[in-house]
């Protein structure tokens, strides 16, 4: 992941980047572990949300169905906007 803010420099004329993603739940804890707030957990595990250094908001979409309600994301709150 290339998070630096110097290469954000251009126009944002959209609303959120979207990824699609294999494992959510892996992806949250691995981004969490480094320091990303998780802004919208996926407690449907299907959609979080993340934003950027510079505050691109970010979506993250589980790949296929939804995976089942798991622990901790299932009870975690929204933090801040996204």
């Amino acid at each position: 992941y290339n998070w630096d803010p110097e290469e954000y420099t251009g126009g944002r004329n959209f609303g959120h980047l979207a990824y699609r993603v294999d494992d959510i739940y892996a992806l949250c804890e691995k981004l969490q572990n480094a320091g990303v707030t998780i802004n919208r957990p996926p407690r449907d595990g299907h959609m979080a949300f993340v934003r950027s250094p510079d505050g691109i908001s970010v979506e993250l979409l589980q790949k296929g169905d939804a995976l089942p309600p798991q622990e901790p994301w299932a009870s975690m709150e929204n933090t801040g906007s996204w």
